[in-house]
């Protein structure tokens, strides 16, 4: 099912169970005799409802931002690995061609197996992090007998260094997700904003059961971007292993 078909689900069906219950509770207050406060129902969901979208924007603002950065990564890491690549040209055998073999493998392993794990929340193994060191002892190995070979050494070794903290910070967004405690508050604070619709009076039957929807609805539609969004990479807007895919063939046609 595509991310529209799920989105307009989502919203559609809180929209018409909150349209039911406004209809039912609305009709339940004109039996008893209930008078609606808008006064105060107003007063009381201006502090709540502007408290909870402050949140709620401010929680996907951050998702925006942080899957920005992870896709910014991800390209960062997979450049920088293809340089470790160029600056060991330079490099004696057989560490040139060692480090061909291990930038090669890392990529693979990044995007076939690292990604999955991503991409379904799962920790990710150690493979990526075994394959990295030994592409550092390799480098800081080289036996270098020219100034070239000595400065092609010292730019891999940094190279890989720029790998190692963006594959940190990449490791470090597909975990990060939202919190339990925002969570919960979020919901607390769309719940108790949609409870006190319930309290308003004024227009007709059904226009009533309208405006409450459309509330609800548009409070499921940022709880669902939010949802979406929570790990930058998996969900609707997910980020891929285009960089590495790409790194994959710079590196098989020798950078």
């Amino acid at each position: 099912m595509s991310l529209f078909v799920t989105g307009l689900l989502w919203v559609v069906g809180v929209m018409a169970v909150t349209a039911v219950l406004a209809v039912v509770l609305r009709r339940a207050r004109q039996r008893e005799g209930r008078e609606a406060n808008n006064e105060v129902a107003g007063q009381v969901f201006t502090v709540v409802g502007g408290v909870n979208v402050v949140i709620a924007a401010f929680v996907l603002i951050s998702l925006f931002d942080a899957m920005d950065k992870a896709q910014d990564t991800t390209y960062e890491e997979a450049n920088a690995l293809v340089a470790v690549q160029w600056a060991s040209e330079s490099l004696a055998e057989p560490a040139k061609s060692k480090v061909q073999k291990l930038t090669t493998e890392y990529a693979t392993v990044v995007s076939e197996q690292e990604w999955p794990d991503m991409q379904a929340g799962r920790p990710v193994g150690a493979e990526g992090w075994t394959l990295l060191s030994s592409l550092q002892d390799t480098v800081e190995g080289a036996k270098t007998t020219t100034e070239r070979q000595e400065n092609s050494r010292v730019t891999a070794t940094s190279q890989i260094w720029n790998v190692y903290q963006a594959r940190q910070v990449r490791l470090n967004s597909s975990g990060s997700g939202v919190s339990t405690v925002v969570w919960f508050a979020i919901l607390v604070g769309s719940v108790m904003s949609v409870a006190l619709m319930f309290m308003f009076g004024g227009p007709g039957l059904y226009s009533y059961a309208i405006i409450v929807s459309m509330l609800a609805g548009a409070i499921g539609l940022l709880m669902f971007a939010i949802y979406q969004l929570q790990n930058p990479f998996s969900g609707g807007a997910s980020v891929g292993p285009d960089a590495f895919l790409s790194a994959l063939a710079r590196l098989s046609h020798g950078g």
